[in-house]
């Protein structure tokens, strides 16, 4: 039956003016004498304990260049007001109100590493009085903080921002900052789509200033981030590598082809506008990150590739007036390099056996030289007139004979000259082929593993 009552009185508008009176009675009672100005304790030589608690809600952006954090927080302060105690039973039961904060004295809490050029503090929101004289204040801030990047992992790197809050004028002495938990909050957070959030945990400092002598206590909250690189993977890191394995591929083209050299050159500008991508967002600092050292890398091979491209194709058009290849290089690079590379020629195949160089090169001579007889069968046959008795033009007719012999076998021999050095350009381009898709592989798999 009472129970009954209580609830119909309650529900009473008569009952709920009467609420409303003593509210305005307890308000009016409570700041009366009341200063906002001072710090609110009995004894003035007793510090003032305050607690902290910080909720991380989103992150909504890293500057990785100018080194700024902007994270949209919650904070929550509590501290004992010694004047503003009521007895509830005296004002109709009445245990908490809730009142602007400028009514009240707030500690003067700031964010020590803020990087905001308008230095913008906490939303004036209403705080929670009780009636043992406790105040709750829970405000939202974005908050912009300085927060030093390293990037030398990049796009596979994380992050240590630190958030330091501290009081701007009070000191241990006056007021004892303390954090409520050991970590941060991270109920409510808001996932990124860049950056996974791995932790927060708290700690509470207490430094010595040079400008004074007394205790300055702060709570320090270290976010720990870990990039998401799916997205660099797929839109920088991926077409790097696939750009890259094309420069090999120049070596591959026919010299004649007269496309070994774009190739290079093209491969070369796109990578170097992967790079600008990446150094437009990272900050100027020493330290490379790591696919710009990649780039750095590749960029060097392609250029080294393209200056080989450029010596290959000058012995590959070396001419019929080059002098013969060098024995050292005819054994080195005809026999065994292009044994090791699968260069053959026509009719031949890398399991069939191969000559050796010296000796195709006689029996070639051998059948330049073969054409001789029949030229002194010319001069000379069985049945044919007795050289007293021949026309008296039969000298110059043998040595014009003579000259177009000599003149073929020297066509023959500066064709057989130009074709070994364009099969020794053949050779090296092969090798040099394999040799930077090796490196591409190694240097790709390297990048990975130093990443991982």
């Amino acid at each position: 039956l009472l129970a009954l009552c209580l609830a119909s009185c309650l529900l009473a508008p008569g009952c709920r003016a009467a609420q409303g009176r003593f509210a305005y009675k307890l308000l009016h009672d409570l700041f009366a004498n009341y200063s906002s100005a001072l710090r609110p304790v009995e004894d003035t030589d007793r510090a003032l304990n305050v607690t902290l608690q910080v909720t991380l809600s989103q992150i909504i952006d890293m500057d990785e260049r100018n080194q700024v954090l902007t994270s949209y927080l919650w904070v929550r302060q509590a501290w004992l007001d010694a004047h503003l105690t009521w007895d509830k039973d005296a004002y109709d039961g009445i245990d908490s109100i809730r009142i602007p904060s400028s009514y009240v004295w707030r500690p003067d809490i700031i964010l020590y590493n803020n990087a905001d050029d308008r230095f913008g503090g906490s939303m004036e929101t209403n705080v929670v009085l009780r009636s043992d004289g406790h105040i709750m204040w829970d405000s939202p801030a974005i908050t912009k903080s300085s927060c030093k990047v390293d990037v030398s992992y990049f796009p596979f790197d994380g992050q240590q921002c630190r958030l330091t809050f501290g009081s701007w004028t009070y000191n241990g002495n006056q007021i004892d900052l303390r954090n409520r938990l050991d970590t941060g909050d991270l109920t409510d957070f808001v996932e990124n789509v860049e950056w996974e959030v791995l932790g927060m945990p708290a700690t509470r400092n207490v430094i010595t200033y040079g400008c004074c002598s007394e205790p300055y206590p702060d709570v320090t909250y270290t976010l720990l981030l870990r990039r998401r690189a799916s997205f660099y993977i797929f839109n920088l890191l991926l077409p790097c590598i696939m750009v890259s394995f094309l420069a090999p591929l120049g070596f591959y083209l026919p010299a004649d082809s007269g496309e070994k050299v774009s190739l290079g050159v093209t491969v070369l500008l796109a990578l170097t506008v992967f790079q600008l991508l990446v150094a437009e967002s990272m900050p100027p600092s020493e330290s490379v990150p790591l696919i710009g050292k990649y780039y750095i890398a590749t960029m060097t091979m392609i250029t080294a590739s393209t200056a080989l491209t450029i010596f290959i194709m000058n012995v590959h058009h070396c001419g019929p007036g080059a002098r013969p290849v060098p024995p050292w290089a005819r054994r080195l690079i005809l026999h065994h390099m292009a044994r090791l590379c699968c260069v053959y020629e026509v009719g031949e195949s890398c399991k069939s056996p191969r000559r050796a160089p010296g000796r195709r090169e006689g029996r070639g001579d051998a059948g330049v030289s073969g054409e001789s007889p029949g030229e002194g069968e010319v001069g000379a046959e069985p049945g044919g007139c007795p050289r007293g008795r021949c026309p008296c033009h039969h000298d110059g007719l043998l040595r014009n004979v003579g000259y177009i012999a000599s003149c073929f076998r020297r066509h023959r021999a500066s064709q057989r000259r130009n074709g070994e050095w364009k099969k020794v350009a053949k050779v090296m381009d092969r090798f040099f082929m394999w040799v930077f898709f090796l490196m591409v592989f190694l240097m790709s798999v390297l990048v990975l593993g130093k990443a991982a």
